[in-house]
């Protein structure tokens, strides 16, 4: 039997495309009911051109009314086909969404078991001393804060119960007992908790800031140096002359000098009488130069814990407090002393970068705060016009 070359090709492609089919039926097992059914409808598009290939090969003649019904019941079936297949995705992403919410209510579930484990241990600990901590315990009474509840806390404990007294005067009574049962060792802390409620916090002292290293007191030093010599520079510059390359006229800038060195020790007395105060250590400041204003400041490190928000308020505020006090003092002293003999002179533009120094002449000098040169005498700290 000798086929024609048409008839040679046309069998080719109905095997080929029937092994297509085949293999494709066997990867689409792999995905489960979707992969099916979208085989399906790739054999709803293919099957029209199969039979049509068989009617060929057989010799069926196919009217146009078979070849319209055949694409319809193509279409038909794609269409089914594919509605299921769209209904069997979403059953399918349920399914997912539902198994993903299971595994991350498991996952939940395992890390609080495993963070209730580790708070368990963390409370085994105890991480002060038991005969510290009853005498620890022995500070608390009735007149100042009841304790019902102690609970381990990083290195220390905190205590809960009730506040029976004002917060300031308990602290300081609670802090008293806590120095002369047990000495420096530990630090009282009396705060409120998240939920508003004061607790008491006693950590040992261990956890201070750590003092001031000999590298540090000796930058301190340099930078005290460079001050002074920052000072003397920048009211030389005022009085109109470099002391660098003049340094012979020395004489003509430590007036002012003092005056300024004079208002920087107050500020940092205040601060340190205030501190301890509040038995709060500081360290030595460091100095700031500047060659135009001669100083920034200082810089003072705090060397132990603030007992409370009230302690850092006031050290904080008592330096520029008693500066400002003291440097309106020497202002209205040497306003008041000044007269036309006065042998130290300086520019009126001098007290014109501050208001109330800029004004405050007026009152003391009328007409006489007008003049460009004013007087000053260093003895008295005081100024007039000339």
């Amino acid at each position: 039997m000798v086929l024609s070359p048409e008839t040679s090709t046309l069998i080719f492609l109905a095997v080929a495309a029937l092994g297509m089919v085949l293999w494709g039926y066997q990867r689409s097992q792999k995905m489960g009911r979707i992969g099916l059914l979208a085989w399906g409808q790739s054999l709803s598009l293919t099957a029209p051109w199969l039979v049509f290939v068989g009617c060929v090969l057989l010799r069926i003649n196919l009217d146009l009314i078979g070849i319209v019904m055949l694409l319809v019941a193509s279409a038909g079936a794609y269409i089914y086909l594919g509605r299921l297949r769209r209904e069997a995705g979403e059953e399918e992403k349920l399914r997912q969404k539902a198994l993903e919410r299971l595994q991350d209510e498991q996952a939940t579930e395992q890390a609080q078991q495993v963070k209730a484990k580790s708070q368990a241990q963390e409370i085994v600990v105890d991480p002060i001393d038991t005969e510290d901590l009853q005498e620890i315990k022995g500070i608390f009474g009735i007149d100042t804060f009841f304790s019902t509840q102690s609970v381990p806390y990083q290195d220390g404990v905190i205590f809960k119960g009730n506040l029976r007294g004002k917060p300031e005067e308990t602290h300081q009574r609670l802090t008293a007992k806590l120095g002369d049962r047990l000495g420096d060792k530990y630090r009282l802390f009396l705060v409120e908790d998240p939920e508003g409620k004061p607790v008491v916090i006693v950590l040992p002292s261990t956890n201070d800031p750590k003092p001031s290293t000999l590298v540090q007191k000796n930058l301190a030093v340099v930078l005290l140096l460079a001050t002074l010599a920052t000072t003397l520079e920048a009211i030389g510059i005022l009085k109109g002359f470099d002391l660098s390359s003049n340094f012979s006229r020395y004489q003509e800038v430590l007036p002012l000098s003092l005056g300024m060195w004079t208002i920087l020790g107050v500020h940092e007395l205040a601060h340190r009488v205030t501190s301890e105060k509040y038995n709060v250590k500081l360290s030595i400041p460091f100095f700031l130069p500047n060659w135009q204003i001669a100083s920034f400041g200082s810089i003072t490190r705090f060397e132990s814990l603030l007992p409370n928000r009230t302690a850092l308020f006031d050290i904080a505020f008592a330096g520029p407090a008693a500066g400002g006090i003291f440097s309106i003092l020497i202002l209205i002293t040497g306003l008041i002393l000044s007269h036309p003999g006065s042998a130290f002179q300086i520019p009126s533009q001098f007290f014109q970068g501050s208001i109330l120094v800029g004004r405050s002449p007026v009152f003391f000098l009328g007409t006489r705060s007008i003049a460009p040169l004013w007087i000053f005498t260093p003895s008295r700290f005081s100024v007039g016009s000339a």
